[in-house]
Order: structure tokens, then sequence, then C-alpha cells
């Protein structure tokens, strides 16, 4: 098996202070909606098929360098051991994104409606309550299963990378097929209007070409350069440009969304709370059924990992295309960025505290 990560592998400067970048480009684009209120509408109306195109660079930037890192020929040995496997794709898939549709509408449709605000106008022209579109954006987070950073997350935890790896290359492969059915039900259930063609288009677009891109590119320059090229040359300068684009979506993000959070600072932690009860949540469940099927630490660890964090990038990416750059589901989306690093530290450190109970 190749050594995708090594042992000294540690969160990069960009990683480790994620959540800082976040806030300091929600400052800046708030400061660049206030002087600038043009130019985020007008790079968003350089578009084809309603996709506008700086975001969909953007966008894309973020996606093929996680792709690329993906070893699709360890999927084939995963048969070997097909426990963690078989857990991780039921918790993601079977579980996930019906506690996320349930936590976020207590806490966002009722607990909390009377402090969010009326109404807004998506993408498309059609009204909506705007809880409903903070809702949306977390059930946009809650079906995407995490495959970028969720690497370096099993690996602090001391989790078998191997597992991780397949994980990652099975979790890119069922978001191809899964991902706009799921969803487009879930946003049904939400009273979300749902345009069929933008999901599908989106998953082609954020998922399947990245994916196709990701698995010739990598196999054609491992052949031109060489395995120890690729990993120690290629993605040392590829990382950065995901997390710089991720950043410059955000920054055009919240020059859209500048007044809300002057107006109404709560919103962002309004949006939180049931993430952060979600996240714990699926933790817990995941970890208890890797205790309950006699599952090793560093199979546990990982699957736990796995099912409580979330691929943002594919939930801002479907989120701007299909409801608009300055809409409450983007939001929202973004506020799962927002607390991912701390929230998964904080788990990473559960898991190293418990290794004596597998």
């Amino acid at each position: 098996m190749e050594h995708i990560i090594h042992e000294e592998r540690k969160l990069s400067f960009f990683e480790k202070y994620l959540t800082g970048w976040v806030v300091l480009c929600i400052g800046i684009g708030i400061a660049l909606g206030k002087l600038f209120p043009q130019v985020a509408v007008a790079l968003d109306q350089i578009s084809i098929y309603q996709v506008s195109i700086p975001i969909a660079i953007c966008l894309f930037s973020m996606m093929y360098p996680i792709m690329v890192k993906i070893d699709f020929a360890e999927v084939i040995k995963a048969g070997k051991t097909p426990k963690p496997v078989v857990l991780t794709l039921i918790v993601n898939w079977c579980i996930k994104p019906f506690t996320m549709l349930a936590i976020a509408w207590l806490f966002l449709g009722v607990l909390f409606k009377g402090w969010l605000p009326g109404m807004e106008i998506v993408k498309g022209g059609a009204q909506v309550e705007l809880f409903r579109s903070y809702i949306a954006g977390c059930i946009l987070l809650g079906i995407a299963p995490c495959t970028a950073m969720v690497l370096i997350w099993g690996h602090l935890s001391k989790g078998n990378d191997g597992h991780t790896l397949v994980m990652v290359a099975i979790n890119s492969l069922t978001m191809l097929f899964l991902y706009a059915p799921l969803g487009g039900w879930l946003l049904g259930v939400n009273k979300m209007p749902i345009p069929w063609q933008t999901i599908v288009l989106s998953v082609v677009i954020y998922v399947g070409l990245p994916l196709l891109l990701g698995y010739y590119s990598r196999k054609w320059l491992i052949a031109k350069k060489g395995f120890k090229w690729f990993e120690e040359k290629f993605l040392h300068y590829l990382t950065p440009v995901s997390i710089g684009a991720l950043l410059l979506t955000l920054i055009l993000l919240f020059s859209f969304k500048g007044e809300l959070i002057i107006n109404q600072p709560q919103v962002i932690f309004l949006i939180a709370v049931p993430l952060f009860i979600q996240t714990c949540l699926i933790f817990a469940i995941t970890y208890a059924l890797a205790k309950w099927l006699k599952l090793s630490y560093r199979d546990a660890a990982p699957s736990a990992l796995i099912g409580a964090s979330n691929h943002f990038e594919v939930a801002i990416a479907t989120s701007t295309i299909l409801f608009g750059l300055s809409s409450g589901a983007s939001l929202a989306t973004v506020v799962g960025v927002l607390i991912e690093v701390p929230v998964m530290l904080l788990l990473v450190h559960v898991c190293l505290k418990t290794k004596r109970w597998f």
C-alpha cells in the first residue's frame, strides 16, 4: 500500500488555524460588502445556465486537490475487513442524514425559530422562510460524508490510515450516486424548492469531474514523476490551493451576508448549536456501534471520526449552485466550516483518552 500519510503528518499551518482564517474571511467579506457592494453581485452574474463561473472555478479548485489524493486501488482490498466499511456506510447514509434533519428542525424550526429572520428569495425566484433555508444548509452538510481532512483526523487519533483512505475513496464514489436523490428527498421534506437538474449537475461538476480528473492525473503524474515526487512536491503545493479557494469563496459569500451578520450576529451561534450536537451524537453512535461490533481501536476511531465530520466543500458548492451565494443555506454550510476544526480536534482527544475501551 502507498504510504499516503507519513507518521510525522500533522495539521498544516493553514489547517491548524482554519477557524481563524474563516473568521478573518468573514471580516474581509463583510467589509467588502459594505465598501464595494456590487463586486460580489457582478461576479455572481458571470454565469452559464445559472452556474456562476468565478464561483465554479473556486469550488472546483477546492475539490480537485482532495480527489487527487485518493488511491482507488485500496478500495478493492477493503473486502478483507468489511465490518468497519459497512459500519461507516450505514452511519453515513442510513443514520446521519435523518438525525441531521431532525436536530436542525428541532432547533432552527422550533426552539430558535422566533430569533431567526423571516423570509428570503432564493435562486430561481422562490420565496422561502429563512429558517427552512438554514435547515437546508444543515441537510446538505449532513449528507456529505467527509473525504478531505478526515485523513488527518484519523491519523491524529492513531487510527488505521489504510481504513481511513479506503473510506475516503468509497465515500467519494457513493456520493456520486446517493447525494442527489437523498438530498432532493430531504430538501422536499423541508419544503424547499428542488431543482433536480441542478442537484445532479452540481454532483457531476463538483464530485464527478474532480474525481475523474483526480484519478487520471494522479495515475499519469505518478507514472511520469514517481510517487515520492507526487506526494512530497505536488500534493505539498496543492493543499494550500484547496484551502485558498475555500477562503476566497467564503469572502464572496460573506460580502453578500454582511448586513445580516452585523444586524443579527446571533444567527451564526444559533446555526452552530444543532451542527455541534449532530457532530457529537454521530460520533457517539458510531463509536458505540464499533465497540458493539468488537472492532479494534485502530478501526473504531477513524470510523467514528469519518461519521462525525462533513464534506463542507461539497455542501458549500451544492448550496451555492442550488440556492445562490447569498442564501441562508450557503451561510449554514459555512458555519459547518467554522466549527469543523475545533470540534473534530476535541473528538480526536476523546478517542485518544478512551483508547483502552477497545
